[in-house]
C-alpha cells in the first residue's frame, strides 16, 4: 500500500495514557495502554517521552487478530499539556520529568495551580520559590519539560520530508530544542555520523530552504560524505586529489571551489592530513587518531613489554607427550615467541596447525599462572574459538564491557581509566577486526598486557573501515610467525588441499566426484538456483544425513540475481518452510518470516534478553548468531528465537535485526564454519570474482563443500588476484612509530 493511501486509510485515537507497558529510551519505541472513552486500547509506535497522564491524539492504523484482539500502531502522534490541576498533578507526579516525584509535583500545583506547566515553560525561576528546589535544579526540570514538547515540534517539523519519528528523535536527541533552527540554517547538520541521514535527504532539505549550491557548509558536508561513505569500502582515508575531484563530481562544483573548503577544514582539524611519500591523504579526524593510536601504543608495548616467561624446551615436549603430538619446527617458534615477546601475530591457513599451536600457547601460559582472556570479533568467532580451546571465549564488544550512551551510541567501560584485568589478551580471527575496534582495545590493555593475535591473512578484510592485520603483518614490525606447513592427515581433505591451491593460484581439483571437495556444472541461473534448492532439502539429507537446517550452509558472492542470498533465501524457505495455516508469519522489508524459519542476527545488541535451557538468564545476541524462529507471539508483540541452547525474546522494534539465513553472503560467513557448505558461482557481478572471496568460502566448510555452477567462472576467481585496495595509514604510521 502506498503512502498516500495509508494516509487516507488512516484512523485517530484520542485519549489519555493509562500504563506504559514498554519502553526504549534511545529510539522512543514504547508500547501503552490508552483509554479512549471508556474503552481501554494498547498502543505501539515510536512515541519519546511518553507518560502515565499524557493526553495524546495517536494516528495509525488497527491490527486485529482473530486470537489475539486490537492493537493500534501508531504512525504518529501529538501530546496535549495538560489544562486542569488533577490532570497536572497526576502528569508531574508520573515521574515524566525526571526530578520532579509525587511530593515535588503537589507542592508545584499547590503553589501554581493551572498555571503551573506555564510556569516551568516560561518562567522556570520561579520554581525556586518552592522549599527544596534550587535554581538549578528549576532549570533541569524545565530542560525535562521542554523536552517533552520540543521533540513534538522536531517532528512536526520534519514530517513534510518523510521523516520518521524514530528519525526526528534522534535529531533531538543530538540538536536539542533549537534543532528546527538550525537545520534551517545549515540542513546537512543532518548527515553528521552522529545523526546519519543520507547526503541526498539533506540535499532535499537543502533546496527547500534554498540553500545556495556553492555554499560552504554545503561543500564542506560533501567533502565529509564521500570520506564516510568510502569507509564502507574499507578506506581510513583517501587521497586528497581523489576526494577533491569525487566531491566537485557530486556537488557539481569545481575542483578549485571544493579544494579552497578542503583546505579549510584541514586547517581547523575538522579532517586531517597524513603525507605519504609525496602523496597527500585526507582523513576524517576519528580514523586519523585511531590509526595514530594504535601504532604508537604497539610501539610503546613492544619497548616495555612484559619480562619473558622463562620456556625450556622439555615445557614443550612434555605437552606433545601428554597431548600425543609432535609439534613441526614453527609452530614451536611460534610458542617460544609468544611466550617470550609483548606482542605476538600467529598465522596460517587451513591445516598449518594454529588451533593446535595456539592450545599448547594457552596451556603454557596457564601453568605460568598467568591470567588469560580470550576473544574474536563475532558472537560464532568467539563459540568457536571456546569450542576448539575448551576455554570461555568472548566477543571484543562483551570483553570491553559494551555501554550505550544517550545517542544510542556504543561506549566501552573498559579503556585506559578502566583498564582490562588479564596478563594476556588473546584475538581470533584478527582479519575481521577494523581500526575503532582495535584502537578500543589497544586503549583497554594495560602496559605490560601480552597480546596474541591469531588469524588468517589471505581471508577478507573486516567489514569495517581498516586493514588491520594485514597492515601489522606488511609493516614488519611485530613479531610474527606464519605457518606455511600444511600436515599430511590436513591434505587429505580435498577441501584443505584445494583452500591452499586457491590461494596459491593454482586450479583447484575439481574432478573427484567422492572426496569432499566437489562441483556440479550448470550454466544456467535459474536451473542452478533449483539444483542449490534441491541439494539443501532432499539429496544432501538422504545421501549424508546432513540436516538442512543446522548442518548445511548456502553460501553466495553476492545478495542478487538469480544465485544471490536474497533469491536463494525465498526459494529455500518455501521449500524447507511452506507456508502453511497453523505457523503465523509476519511480512517485513522484502521478505516474509515464518515460524519455523532459519534466521540471523545482523547487529550485536546487547538489551535482547534470553534464557537457557538449564534456567540461566541473560542479555546480548550477536552479529552472525544464527537460529530457529520457534514462535511469533502477537498477543505480546513478540517474536521467540532459539539459538542453540537459548532462547532469545524480540520486541517489534528489533524484527528489523533479523534476516532469513538459508543462504547467506560469503562476507556474512566470516568467523564461521559449518560442517557442509554449498557455493553457487555463476551469475556473479565482476567486481566479486576475486581469489580472496573464494578462498574464504572454501575454508567455511569442514566435511563437505559443494560449488554449483560454472567451472569457468570459478576459475577465474583463481587468476584474479586483485585484493580489495584499501587506503589506510597504519601500515606506514608502524614503521615510522618503530624507527624512532
Amino acid at each position: 500500500m502506498s503512502t498516500e493511501e495509508n494516509l487516507i486509510n488512516a484512523e485517530k485515537l484520542n485519549g489519555s495514557v493509562e500504563h506504559i507497558t514498554y519502553t526504549n529510551n534511545s529510539n522512543g519505541y514504547t508500547v501503552a495502554v490508552l483509554k479512549v472513552e471508556d474503552d481501554m486500547v494498547t498502543i505501539v509506535g515510536i512515541m519519546p517521552f511518553l507518560a502515565v497522564g499524557d493526553c495524546i491524539e495517536v494516528t495509525g492504523k488497527f491490527d486485529v487478530h482473530p486470537t489475539y484482539g486490537h492493537q493500534f500502531k501508531v504512525s504518529s502522534f501529538e501530546k496535549a499539556a495538560p489544562s486542569d490541576t488533577a490532570s497536572i498533578l497526576r502528569y508531574l507526579s508520573s515521574g515524566a520529568i525526571r526530578g520532579v516525584g509525587p511530593s515535588t509535583a503537589r507542592n508545584i500545583v499547590e503553589r501554581f495551580g493551572d498555571r503551573a506547566l506555564e510556569i516551568i515553560e516560561t518562567e522556570p525561576e520561579r520554581l525556586s520559590e518552592i522549599r527544596g528546589i534550587s535554581l538549578d535544579k528549576a532549570m533541569k526540570i524545565a530542560d525535562e519539560y521542554n523536552k517533552q514538547f520540543g521533540v513534538r515540534d522536531v517532528m512536526l517539523f520534519l514530517s513534510p520530508f518523510r521523516i520518521s519519528p524514530e528519525g526526528a528523535l534522534k535529531v533531538f536527541n543530538a540538536l536539542g530544542s533549537n534543532a528546527t533552527e538550525i537545520i534551517r540554517n545549515n540542513p546537512y547538520v543532518l548527515c553528521t555520523e552522529e545523526i546519519g541521514f543520507s547526503f541526498e535527504k539533506a540535499e532535499e532539505i537543502s533546496s527547500y530552504f534554498a540553500v545556495p549550491k556553492d555554499s560552504d557548509c554545503r561543500i564542506a558536508a560533501g567533502l565529509e560524505f564521500v570520506l564516510r561513505h568510502n569507509l564502507s569500502n574499507g578506506h581510513t582515508c583517501l587521497p586528497k586529489d581523489k576526494l577533491v575531484a569525487t566531491s566537485a563530481r557530486l556537488l557539481e562544483c569545481t575542483p578549485s571551489e571544493v579544494d579552497v573548503i578542503c583546505k579549510e577544514m584541514l586547517k581547523a582539524l575538522q579532517l586531517r592530513l597524513f603525507v605519504e611519500d609525496e602523496t597527500e591523504f585526507v582523513a576524517l579526524p576519528q580514523y586519523f587518531t585511531a590509526e595514530e593510536f594504535v601504532s604508537g601504543r604497539l610501539s610503546v608495548m613492544l619497548r616495555y613489554a612484559p619480562p619473558a616467561e622463562p620456556l625450556a624446551d622439555l615445557e614443550i615436549e612434555i605437552i606433545e607427550q601428554r597431548e600425543h603430538i609432535k609439534y613441526e619446527e614453527l609452530q614451536k617458534t611460534a610458542i617460544k615467541t609468544a611466550i617470550s615477546k609483548g606482542i605476538t601475530v600467529l598465522t596460517g591457513g587451513p591445516g598449518t596447525g594454529k588451533t593446535t599451536t595456539l592450545n599448547a600457547i594457552i596451556k603454557i601460559l596457564k601453568s605460568k599462572q598467568l591470567s588469560i582472556a580470550l576473544a574474536a570479533p563475532t558472537g560464532r568467532a568467539a563459540k568457536r574459538m571456546s569450542e576448539l580451546t575448551g576455554c570461555n571465549a568472548k566477543t571484543l564488544h562483551r570483553l570491553l564491557e559494551v555501554e550505550w550512551n544517550d545517542s544510542d551510541v556504543h561506549v566501552f567501560a573498559r579503556n585506559e581509566k578502566n583498564p582490562l584485568p588479564y596478563d594476556v589478551v588473546i584475538i581470533d580471527e584478527m582479519s575481521m577486526v577494523d581500526i575503532l575496534l582495535f584502537e578500543s582495545l589497544l586503549r583497554a590493555v594495560r602496559l605490560g598486557t601480552r597480546i596474541i593475535m591469531v588469524g588468517d591473512s589471505d581471508q577478507l578484510p573486516s567489514v569495517g573501515a581498516g586493514n588491520v592485520l594485514a597492515d601489522i603483518i606488511s609493516s614488519k614490525t611485530v613479531p610474527t610467525v606464519a605457518l606455511t606447513k600444511v600436515f599430511r592427515q590436513a591434505m587429505e581433505s580435498l577441501i584443505v588441499a584445494n583452500a591452499h591451491r586457491i590461494i596459491s593460484g593454482e586450479q583447484p581439483e575439481l574432478s573427484s566426484k567422492t572426496s569432499d571437495f566437489f562441483m556440479l556444472n550448470n550454466l544456467n541461473p535459474v536451473s542452478a538456483a533449483e539444483l542449490v534448492v534441491d541439494l539443501c532439502a532432499k539429496r544432501l539429507p538422504d545421501a549424508y544425513g546432513f540436516k538442512p537446517l543446522t548442518d548445511i550452509q548456502v553460501l553466495c558472492p553476492s545478495k542478487m540475481l538469480d544465485l544471490g542470498s536474497q533469491n536463494l533465501n525465498n526459494l529455500l524457505q518455501n521449500r524447507l518452510n511452506p507456508q502453511t495455516k497453523n505457523y503465523e508469519r509476519i511480512t517485513f522489508k522484502n521478505f516474509e518470516l515464518r515460524q519455523g524459519d532459519k534466521v540471523m542476527q545482523i547487529k550485536n545488541n546487547y538489551d535482547i534478553m534470553w534464557t537457557s535451557d538449564s534456567g540461566e538468564e541473560g542479555n546480548g545476541v550477536f552479529n552472525g548468531d544464527i537460529g530457529i524462529l520457534e514462535k511469533i507471539d502477537r498477543k505480546n508483540s513478540l517474536l521467540r528465537v532459539r539459538f542453540d541452547d537459548k532462547v532469545a525474546v524480540y520486541y517489534n522494534e528489533n524484527v528489523n535485526e533479523l534476516e532469513l539465513a538459508y543462504a547467506m553472503t560469503i562476507h556474512k560467513s566470516q568467523g564461521s564454519e559449518f560442517d557442509c557448505v554449498i557455493l553457487p558461482i555463476l551469475d556473479t557481478p565482476s567486481k566479486l570474482l576475486y581469489r580472496n572471496l573464494l578462498y574464504t568460502a572454501v575454508t567455511r566448510a569442514k566435511k563437505l563443500l559443494i560449488v554449483v555452477g560454472s567451472r569457468e567462472v570459478l576459475l577465474s576467481m583463481v587468476e584474479n588476484n586483485r585484493k580489495s585496495l584499501r587506503y589506510t595509514t597504519l601500515n606506514k604510521r608502524l614503521r615510522d612509530a618503530f624507527a624512532k
